[in-house]
């Protein structure tokens, strides 16, 4: 398998979940984290791009993500509508 080159991330209070794919398109990571595994976890990828949805919490986590040399692109809420696969289930929802 190639390397992650984009990863999207599902925000919570607690609790994460990434999803990630290579180049071809093919998932390559899939994991729920807390949020205190969050940056270790981030940080152990080779930098890619990070997709996540806009909201209050997440300019700090892109900060902190880009320090880790990703580039992050924040979306919002109204244009992720469309990678929701479950409103329930974030670990499905993080999927891009």
């Amino acid at each position: 398998m190639e390397k992650i080159t984009t990863v999207g991330i599902d925000l919570a209070k607690r609790v994460f979940a990434l999803h990630g794919v290579d180049g071809a398109g093919r998932v390559g990571l899939r994991k729920t984290v807390r949020r205190e595994q969050l940056v270790e976890t981030v940080a152990a990828l080779p930098p890619c791009l990070i997709g996540m949805e806009a909201c209050s919490g997440s300019h700090e986590w892109a900060r902190r993500f880009q320090e880790l040399g990703h580039t992050v692109r924040l979306m919002a809420p109204v244009f992720v509508v469309p990678y929701r696969k479950t409103v329930t289930m974030p670990k499905r929802s993080a999927r891009r």
